[in-house]
């Protein structure tokens, strides 16, 4: 039986990269999105996989996204916490950062991944699976979008270690934190991709793909846990 990866935001960008690399490495990949049905549906055809649409602000449609892909495939190997909302908010605007918009980033970016994980225990275990969590650059640094959103990803890089104490032997977790990666979202932020271009060592943001190899990465390897890998070319050497 093929092994089985759930990919959360995976119609576009970093999340559809990580999708097919998964596929390319033989997984069955069911792929997730909040709204973009179409998009999903064309891929798991194109991919042979199968689509899944939920709200991951809502609790029980991300505790139902996880049952769905096990009574689909039946087992579970891999799950990679990608999908996020980011919203930019100038980190001294203090005000414009309301507790609404602190508890959707936070739904979003930390709750839903650590409920998708408590959700697909046992299926992990079963398989000796793993978890990528994908965090970000922002939780690593004093940066991003807003602060809330930095301190989402700070938490999600700490509670990836945490649960890869919580869970092993039997399944190992890790994170990537990616800097700027490019995407369609990230073409309209001038500022951020001139930083990468003239500051970061490598001299550019990263392709979509550069995430999806640390990522197959780190589902190939069997030893690995507890690790946050930073990819951003380098910039948060300078």
């Amino acid at each position: 039986m093929s092994r089985v990866a759930l990919v959360t935001g995976s119609t576009s960008g970093i999340g559809a990269a990580i999708a097919r690399r998964l596929a390319n490495d033989g997984y069955t990949v069911a792929l997730h999105s909040a709204r973009s049905v179409e998009a999903g549906q064309e891929m798991a055809r194109e991919l042979n996989g199968s689509y899944h649409q939920a709200d991951l602000a809502d609790e029980a449609a991300t505790r139902a996204l996880v049952a769905e892909v096990l009574d689909r495939h039946r087992r579970l190997d891999v799950l990679v916490n990608n999908a996020g909302l980011s919203i930019r908010i100038p980190h001294a605007e203090l005000k414009a950062a309301t507790p609404a918009l602190w508890r959707q980033m936070l739904d979003v970016n930390l709750i839903s991944p650590f409920i998708l994980v408590a959700e697909a225990e046992a299926a992990l275990r079963r398989a000796g699976g793993s978890v990528v969590n994908i965090g970000s650059h922002a939780g690593v640094r004093p940066k991003g979008s807003s602060i809330p959103y930095a301190a989402s990803k700070a938490a999600l890089h700490h509670v990836t270690k945490l649960l890869a104490l919580a869970l092993a032997p039997d399944v190992r977790v890790n994170a990537v934190a990616p800097g700027l990666v490019r995407t369609p979202m990230t073409a309209n932020w001038p500022d951020m991709l001139e930083t990468w271009k003239t500051r970061a060592p490598m001299r550019r943001p990263a392709e979509p793909e550069d995430i999806a190899d640390l990522v197959a990465a780190l589902c190939a390897n069997d030893y690995v846990t507890g690790e946050i890998v930073i990819a951003d070319g380098g910039l948060n050497l300078t």
